[in-house]
């Protein structure tokens, strides 16, 4: 198959007018387009998508939402796993990393056992889990469970990630919190450690950083604001190269003003756009649940009867677009953003992220107004 005349967006982040030749899955060929190379692509007889006036991008890799479509990863279920990496699939979302929550000890033992035994049903590759919790704070939980919330336990971890099959890629501790320390030397070669769910201070960040964390939850939410006499985490973050943080560009998370001051003051390379999307998304407005709590949406507000925010009701496709129509962040920015900084945060980028050869045949095009004209995964086209 070729996909003739695109303005490609390449690996090394620009855009060029080019053919892309896929081959058994996978990306076989990139060239930019001259006589030459329809005179290459002529010579063989085969499917070809007139791409001209449409951008092609790798397909997007979310690595921390919850569920869509009326599923959440902790549902524990083969048909909840269908629903989710199908509708992502059907918004450009080709590897999906979803999260879970802080759900007691057994039922996440039976999540985690559920998402390493899955079998491909077609749809987004699911390429990791987010454990998000329950190593968390309980001043700083969020949308969590405070009853399911406990200390790091390396041992508890390891049960997890043998029922995962190794499919745990990031981590979410609260630093602070007793055992922190000793679990991030313990198990920071097998997995990202991401501050999350926090009370920190500046200095305890920083401690959590030296031991080898390397990754930042959601930054702004669930933990201390940056005060110019006490940074706390952000600060802590920025001042950390090594260090990559998410950033929920759902237009109820963050104030544009911010997401631009956030890209400024950490620089793109750093950055990864998340959607932390719940079951509500891709559905109506109604009562819906997260992590077993009872959840109120309304338009991409979804909130805990008490008011918390409760993840987002928008899809990373979406969150991207806002990122780039709203808080004005160049559309080659968000891109990487969104496939492949995050692929490269949780070690697959020589599979997904990037319209490269070799690697999966995983890939959106777009209109000029960043609508989806068609997804493909594999090389093969889905139906949105």
């Amino acid at each position: 198959m070729i996909i003739k005349n695109a303005r490609v967006f390449t690996e090394d982040g620009s855009f060029m007018q080019g053919d892309v030749v896929v081959k058994d899955g996978r990306f076989d060929s990139v060239l930019e387009r001259t006589a030459d190379t329809d005179a290459a692509n002529d010579s063989a007889p085969q499917e070809i998508i007139d791409a001209s006036g449409l951008i092609m991008i790798p397909g997007l890799v979310d690595i921390h939402f919850h569920g869509c479509r009326g599923a959440d990863m902790c549902d524990g279920t083969v048909e909840a796993l269908d629903v989710i990496t199908s509708y992502e699939a059907s918004v450009g979302v080709t590897s999906v990393c979803p999260a879970t929550m802080t759900i007691p000890r057994d039922e996440l033992l039976c999540v985690m056992k559920n998402a390493g035994d899955y079998t491909y049903h077609g749809g987004a590759h699911l390429v990791g889990i987010n454990m998000e919790g329950p190593f968390i704070s309980p001043s700083k939980k969020g949308a969590q469970a405070a009853e399911n919330i406990m200390h790091c336990d390396y041992e508890y971890f390891r049960q997890l990630q043998d029922a995962a099959n190794g499919l745990i890629k990031l981590v979410d501790i609260a630093p602070e919190e007793p055992g922190a320390f000793e679990f991030i030397d313990k198990a920071k070669d097998e997995t990202v450690i991401s501050i999350a769910h926090t009370a920190a201070d500046y200095d305890t960040a920083k401690e959590a950083i030296e031991h080898g964390a390397s990754h930042a939850t959601h930054l702004y939410n669930a933990m201390p604001s940056l005060h110019h006499r006490n940074p706390g985490v952000i600060g802590a973050v920025r001042d950390s190269q090594k260090c990559h943080v998410e950033l929920i560009c759902d237009g109820v998370h963050i104030h544009p003003s911010v997401i631009r001051a956030t890209f400024a003051m950490f620089g793109a390379e750093r950055m990864i756009l998340i959607s932390d999307s719940m079951r509500a998304t891709g559905l109506e407005d109604g009562e819906y649940t997260l992590g077993g709590q009872p959840v109120t949406v309304r338009g991409n507000l979804a909130t805990l009867h008490d008011g918390t925010i409760a993840g987002s009701a928008t899809n990373l496709m979406d969150c991207m677009r806002f990122a780039i129509n709203e808080a004005g962040i160049s559309l080659e920015e968000a891109i990487m953003c969104a496939t492949a900084n995050p692929a490269k945060e949780i070690n697959i980028f020589d599979e997904a992220g990037s319209i490269s050869v070799g690697k999966k045949a995983d890939f959106v095009l777009l209109n000029n107004a960043l609508d989806i004209v068609s997804v493909y995964i594999d090389g093969k086209e889905i139906t949105c």
